[in-house]
């Protein structure tokens, strides 16, 4: 029977577990990646549990704890006391970001069960030689804008580094004066945190960056890392308005090194904020990572 106290915190030690476990089952969505847990632990209070060779994930976010499917071996009674312990403590969403085909192995065991599509953490998939090249009518527009950036804005691109790890703290706090990071939104007010973690961990996490420097500051960043042998994952990318297009261009060039190496780019979810997915959308994705949650039976 499986028990809260099987649970123990995600902790930077954890890496070469996670690394283990995730080279025989490879994970799509962001949210499972371990950079993501420790980077985001302060806000999200990730868990995790190792019961007969499968990792199940927790997060508990206020008051709430809501559990991922197990990862590993297919086992219809761990599934079934996950189910139980998730519908003792959580709320009415109580397992979360289950990807289709674990959806069709526990409709099998549980028929019945309530799952339902979550659209606000699909995550986006681009054809990394998409967003490097931009190429024929879609990308238009932002071809355009990035032409324009290039052509007003005097702009040098560098990795992230020790030697530059200052400057781009001082772009971070910027960043977050600009998008009012302690105006309520609980996302945003944790962003600043779990991205000054990513930079103070890029070793440790074996993280790479890029950052472009307009006019000898700063004025933009990315943080990715790969995430399976054919796609990598873009965890932040910030800029400032100082420079029109500067979104487009660190895009672009992060695409353009990542494209060397990976046929995807996955770029995480909109979170159903309306302007971040006309973004998203704007680029064409090559394809969606779906998931859904368990819902109480109302």
């Amino acid at each position: 029977m499986l028990r809260q106290d099987d649970f123990r915190p995600v902790t930077l030690a954890d890496r070469a577990f996670f690394e283990k476990h995730y080279t025989v089952y490879p994970q799509r969505h962001s949210d499972n990646t371990f950079t993501n847990m420790v980077c985001w632990n302060h806000f999200a209070g990730y868990t995790f549990a190792y019961v007969e060779k499968n990792l199940i994930l927790a997060s508990t976010i206020g008051s709430v704890t809501r559990f991922r499917s197990p990862i590993g071996p297919r086992n219809p009674a761990l599934l079934r006391s996950l189910i139980r312990l998730a519908s003792d403590v959580s709320d009415n969403e109580p397992i979360v970001l289950i990807d289709p085909d674990t959806a069709v192995w526990m409709r099998e065991v549980c028929p019945g069960i309530n799952l339902v599509p979550d659209r606000n953490h699909f995550e986006y998939v681009y054809r990394a030689a998409d967003l490097a090249e931009l190429p024929g009518g879609n990308y238009l527009t932002i071809r355009r804008q990035l032409n324009k950036f290039r052509k007003n804005c005097a702009s040098t691109v560098e990795p992230i580094s020790e030697n530059n790890c200052d400057d781009i703290k001082r772009f971070l706090i910027e960043w977050c004066e600009w998008k009012g990071c302690e105006s309520g939104d609980p996302v945003l007010a944790n962003e600043k945190e779990a991205v000054f973690f990513a930079i103070d961990h890029m070793k440790d996490l074996a993280l790479r960056g890029l950052a472009i420097r307009v006019s000898s500051k700063i004025g933009a960043i990315s943080l990715y890392e790969p995430m399976t042998s054919d796609t990598a994952l873009v965890h932040f990318e910030k800029g400032l308005p100082d420079c029109d297009g500067i979104y487009k261009a660190i895009n672009s060039e992060t695409a353009a090194r990542l494209a060397k190496k990976f046929t995807y780019i996955n770029r995480e979810s909109d979170l159903g904020v309306p302007g971040l997915r006309e973004a998203k959308l704007r680029y064409h994705p090559h394809h969606m990572v779906e998931v859904c949650s368990m819902k109480r039976d109302s």
